[in-house]
């Protein structure tokens, strides 16, 4: 028994879904209540043994500069031979959208549920977040980048020393036409298993 009163709609909507480019992106972002509503989409994932091993960090408005700022500060200790334009840009990083969503994998040890499966929800959770907020009309890109991985990038977001960035999810209005990708041919992925 399906759910779902249109399933060729659904069909066709993860069919033709598309990431949108965070360097071109414009405002508005969601509102606050579509922002709770894409988080309570976000949860609906599988999740071994219900221990919900993820968390949103959200930055819009002043947050995103206010970040940015100690991202430029990190970058210029790593790089310290780096420019003017190279901070910018390091600055400027979230202003790109006008939100982004941190999903932060809280993964740990635990006596059934191996780390990797937590993980592995934990990017379920980014791609509900990336297809509630497409089919809400919102350009979408899941990114990651530098500041997912460095220790003083990541203590700036509030991200603790042993969580990970599952992603960085920009979120706005695609100034630009979306444009598809080559994709895999999926047949070509596939082994059919026989003793």
């Amino acid at each position: 028994m399906t759910l779902l009163n249109d399933t060729s709609s659904v069909l066709a909507f993860l069919k033709h879904r598309k990431s949108a480019s965070a360097k071109a992106m414009a405002g508005p972002g969601p509102s606050a209540s579509q922002i709770a509503e894409i988080l309570d989409i976000a949860v609906r994932v599988p999740d071994h043994g219900k221990l919900a091993p993820w968390r949103f960090i959200l930055f819009e408005g002043d947050a995103r500069a206010q970040v940015g700022e100690k991202f430029a500060d990190v970058w210029a200790q790593l790089n310290p031979t780096h420019g003017a334009d190279s901070l910018n840009f390091q600055h400027g990083l979230f202003m790109r959208a006008p939100m982004v969503l941190a999903v932060i994998s809280t993964a740990a040890a635990h006596g059934k549920i191996p780390i990797w499966e937590q993980q592995m929800s934990a990017a379920a959770v980014c791609y509900n977040v990336a297809l509630a907020a497409t089919a809400m009309g919102f350009g979408v890109q899941w990114q990651s980048d530098w500041v997912a991985y460095d220790a003083g990038a990541k203590a700036a977001m509030g991200v603790k020393s042993e969580e990970q960035v599952a992603g960085l999810i920009y979120i706005g209005q695609s100034t630009v036409p979306l444009e598809d990708r080559p994709r895999p041919d999926a047949k070509s992925l596939l082994t059919i298993w026989g003793a």
